[in-house]
């Protein structure tokens, strides 16, 4: 897929790629974007519109991630997008997938399709992402942010630098929706509503790509910038 400029309607991409909606509401952006090009819309919205470019492009293309241009912004700006990200699954992207996963069982009439067992991992991966949405919310992109701003470093009473490890975490929630795709596909069994399920399944795919795309930024670009703004503060 070619890459999205500035000069281009925003509409048009969303036609082109109807996922990134996800991505624009984020920025404040939501439908009814008329003719107006990406540039006039970051004009309107008060947005960087390179930043905003940089984490459009990235999600739209796998193969697109400009590290070099990613750690050129400053880290409160790309905390606050992923922070934005972090909300959206939260308020939306989850319990989108949690109500249609209870109505898909309420409206099946066969126990034996292993439906009840599938949402019951859903919520073994669901607790295990808000476990960390709350981690990054209560204290790693709140120090992030508070080393951008002062030179005080966050240390520990032993004057150790104590550097929080996210990456693991992120690593299993991606292999675990990974795993509740490939559940469905091989274990559903007996009768079901299949709009239903469909709409389970989509939703489940587009948070495992929202998250890998996203966990792209935090693990090789947002923890790099961390350490260096901690070894900084270190030898000040």
């Amino acid at each position: 897929m070619a890459l999205i400029n500035k000069e281009d309607k925003l509409c048009d991409v969303i036609i082109i790629e109807p996922t990134v909606i996800s991505v624009l509401n984020r920025f404040n952006i939501f439908l009814g974007v008329g003719d107006k090009s990406v540039e006039q819309i970051c004009e309107e919205k008060n947005l960087d519109v390179d930043f905003f470019l940089t984490i459009l492009n990235t999600y739209m293309n796998e193969e697109y991630f400009p590290e070099k241009l990613l750690k050129s912004f400053d880290a409160t700006l790309i905390v606050g997008y992923l922070t934005k990200t972090n909300k959206y699954y939260q308020q939306f992207q989850i319990p989108n997938i949690e109500r249609h996963f209870n109505l898909l069982i309420e409206r099946s009439q066969d126990d034996n399709n292993n439906l009840s067992l599938l949402r019951k991992f859903f919520f073994e991966v669901k607790s295990e992402l808000l476990g960390r949405i709350a981690e990054d919310s209560n204290r790693w992109f709140k120090e992030i942010s508070e080393l951008e701003k002062s030179s005080s470093g966050s240390r520990c009473a032993s004057g150790e630098i104590t550097v929080p490890q996210p990456v693991q975490a992120t690593d299993t929630i991606e292999d675990k929706l990974g795993d509740l795709v490939s559940m469905f596909i091989k274990h559903l069994t007996g009768s079901y509503d299949s709009n239903l399920c469909l709409a389970v399944l989509y939703a489940i795919i587009n948070l495992k790509k929202d998250i890998i795309q996203n966990d792209r930024i935090r693990n090789r670009i947002l923890m790099p910038l961390y350490n260096f703004l901690l070894s900084k503060k270190k030898n000040e």
